[in-house]
């Protein structure tokens, strides 16, 4: 397959004002808008239930809540192989033996023909557990990751790889709460799947720097601009490629786990996942890639290259002006003569001894421009004549 010739690295400022438009709107979103926390962040209250008929569906479970007085309701269906032998139904607090708790269970109960219907209380101290174990480990992901690409290829793209990650994070949670999906804690497990994925798709590029980067100084890779530039060309099919056939079953996985099995769990996982891999793909070509070759810029060496790759430009340029000029106008026009000075007249600038007819001069009759051009026969000639001479 040809390698495409597309120039990302020229037009950085164009990835700069998406990403940053990207960046802002998913900010504002977070902090005007705020995120639609699950019952395990915030607290609710679970339904349990035990013994459900054959055929009880997550949205028939969903409907009876809310209509009994229930709010923010998820249900989860708990199988055995094909069949269907529990549910668990979350919502909002409601306080336990109040005439809404009452209504929810017998709605529940009837709904599903549950055998038992135990009801709980969930605390937001256990989301707040899940989320500050996840950070832990955020930290220190990034510290190993940061490590790693430094030993293994260079500690700019270590940077580099580290902006994507959070470039990724932010628009993900900002899709969230720009759109109201709800954050439960597969959403947070997702996040963190999301960052070996993206991480992966950067290293493939930046390893691909890496190689090209042994040929620095040959035509067409004369600095790291174009080495990067190169290598994202090379490795855009592949990443486009791996993507691909990574969405298609997580978009699966979306559709029928969450549409068609009802599992509430597994489409939160999913919808994260989705999510974070699409703007991953993004992240990858277009901000690690041309943030590295920022930075590569900022060295006193890169800029020395760069100058001189722009000076053979300029140079080359030019002389190709010039060879088009010749072309089209034959040989070169002569310098004109300054105004100020006086134009040379004819009879100074035609040698002494020539007249003039038209615009040719034709040299004087005994004048040395007259005489014919010494040639061998003619030294011949003469030499035997005086050897005559002396005999």
């Amino acid at each position: 397959m040809r390698t495409p010739n597309f120039d990302f690295i020229g037009r950085s400022r164009l990835w700069v004002a998406v990403s940053g438009a990207l960046v802002g709107i998913s900010l504002l979103s977070i902090f005007v808008g705020g995120l639609d926390l699950s019952i395990e962040f915030v607290g609710g209250s679970s339904y349990r239930l035990e013994g459900v008929a054959p055929g009880t569906e997550s949205a028939d479970l969903r409907e009876a809540a809310e209509e009994a007085g229930g709010a923010d309701v998820t249900a989860q269906l708990q199988t055995d192989g094909d069949v269907t032998v529990g549910a668990i139904v979350r919502m909002e607090s409601i306080e336990p033996g109040s005439e809404t708790s009452l209504a929810v269970r017998s709605a529940l109960q009837e709904a599903s023909g549950a055998d038992e219907v135990l009801e709980s209380f969930i605390g937001p101290t256990w989301g707040e557990r899940i989320t500050r174990q996840a950070v832990q480990a955020l930290l220190v992901f990034l510290v190993v990751v940061v490590i790693y690409i430094s030993f293994r290829l260079e500690f700019k793209m270590a940077i580099a790889a580290v902006l994507a990650l959070f470039h990724d994070l932010i628009i993900t949670i900002g899709i969230y709460a720009l759109v109201g999906f709800p954050v439960s804690p597969a959403t947070v497990i997702a996040l963190l799947t999301i960052l070996g994925y993206s991480l992966y798709d950067t290293v493939v590029v930046f390893d691909r720097v890496k190689e090209n980067a042994a040929t620095l100084g040959d035509p067409g890779r004369r600095h790291f601009q174009e080495i990067t530039n190169g290598a994202m060309n090379e490795v855009v099919y592949r990443s486009i490629n791996t993507s691909v056939t990574s969405l298609v079953p997580v978009g699966a996985l979306l559709l029928l786990g969450g549409q068609v099995l009802g599992a509430d769990t597994l489409q939160d996982l999913a919808l994260a996942l989705f999510i974070g891999m699409a703007v991953g793909i993004y992240s990858s070509l277009f901000v690690a890639g041309p943030f590295f070759a920022f930075l590569k810029r900022q060295e006193p060496e890169e800029q020395k290259r760069l100058a001189k790759a722009g000076a053979g430009s300029r140079d080359a340029r030019l002389d190709g002006d010039e060879i088009s000029g010749e072309l089209e106008g034959g040989a070169p026009d002569e310098v004109a003569p300054d105004a100020d000075e006086p134009a040379p007249s004819a009879a100074r600038a035609a040698p002494r001894g020539s007249t003039q007819r038209g615009s040719t001069t034709t040299p004087a009759a005994g004048s040395p421009e007259a005489r014919k051009p010494i040639t061998t026969e003619y030294v011949r000639g003469e030499g035997k004549r005086k050897k005559r001479r002396k005999r």
